[in-house]
């Protein structure tokens, strides 16, 4: 089954990847999410980044997407992302230029405090210049994104998308219920993040999925955190983002070339509707996406 994947760090593992070309095509990916990390460099990172963006999806042949268009069901489509507010260096025009760029998701925090806000385990959240971020991401329609953000962010994220009515995700997060770190997320932002018609991404992460670390351990772990977020919140909400390339490597999922395995397992737990939501239906939502044949 083809599925969406909102989260990789592969634009900036210099090391082996989990995601190239090849296995995306292995795992039959409908679409890989490519973030731009910019802990720090500001815009001439996040720039130059786009430009390796580029590159990749012309020598990878990756189909380039841009949200709101469609996608291609006989390509690999790539979409690129930025993670990091720094990127945007306090000034509100940079986010018309990473738009341009086709950046259609930004990540508004890392684990750091920056100009838009603060980070997971922080009692603050948006900042005034953070809100001014949302209206303009709004206009533009590129998707707020709160993983990494602290629970105070989380809210005010999600009062200000349901009074416009614009979802908002959690793009590579976990269930806080199954392992009590503070990037994943609450029994009450899950079901907040629903009512927003938002979707989260489950992270492969072992620091975030449980303590068992053995390859069978992290199975059962990721079936835990899928059965309780959809039980939680619904079959609308769950997705992927592995964070794959941005973690050390998953003693159970090794790279995108697995995830047909994770499919199976899913099948397991959940009907075929349902996987098929989880895999690609629930992303392409948020995303605006359409299809088009090859």
């Amino acid at each position: 089954m083809k599925y969406i994947d909102l989260h990789t760090d592969a634009l900036t593992n210099e090391g082996v990847r989990s995601v190239t070309p090849a296995s995306l095509k292995a795992g039959d990916c409908l679409l890989q999410c490519f973030a731009a990390f910019v802990p720090k460099g500001g815009m001439a990172r996040a720039l130059s980044l786009c430009d390796k963006f580029d590159a990749l999806c012309t020598e990878g042949g990756l189909h380039r997407f841009c949200r709101g268009g469609s996608l291609d069901m006989g390509a690999v489509n790539a979409m690129l992302t930025v993670e990091g507010g720094e990127a945007l260096e306090g000034k509100i025009e940079n986010l018309g230029i990473l738009f341009e760029r086709g950046v259609g998701l930004l990540t508004l925090v890392w684990n750091h405090r920056n100009e838009i806000g603060s980070p997971h385990g922080s009692s603050e959240g948006l900042t005034p210049f953070g809100y001014d971020v949302l209206g303009r991401m709004g206009e533009l329609g590129m998707i707020a994104d709160v993983s990494h953000g602290s629970d105070k962010l989380f809210f005010e994220v999600a009062a200000w998308s349901q009074r416009r009515g614009i979802p908002f995700a959690a793009s590579h997060s976990n269930a806080r219920a199954v392992c009590p770190h503070p990037r994943n997320l609450s029994d009450g932002e899950i079901r907040t993040l629903s009512d927003c018609g938002g979707v989260m991404g489950l992270n492969f992460y072992d620091l975030f999925l449980g303590a068992e670390k053995t390859s069978e351990g992290q199975r059962a772990a990721l079936l835990a955190h899928a059965g309780h977020i959809v039980q939680t919140g619904g079959e609308d909400v769950l997705c992927f983002g592995s964070d794959f390339d941005g973690i050390p490597q998953n003693a159970y999922m090794k790279s995108a070339a697995d995830m047909p395995r994770l499919m199976d397992d899913l099948h397991e737990i959940f009907p075929a509707r349902v996987v098929e939501k989880i895999a690609f239906r629930n992303a392409m939502r948020v995303l605006g996406a359409g299809l088009r044949s090859c």
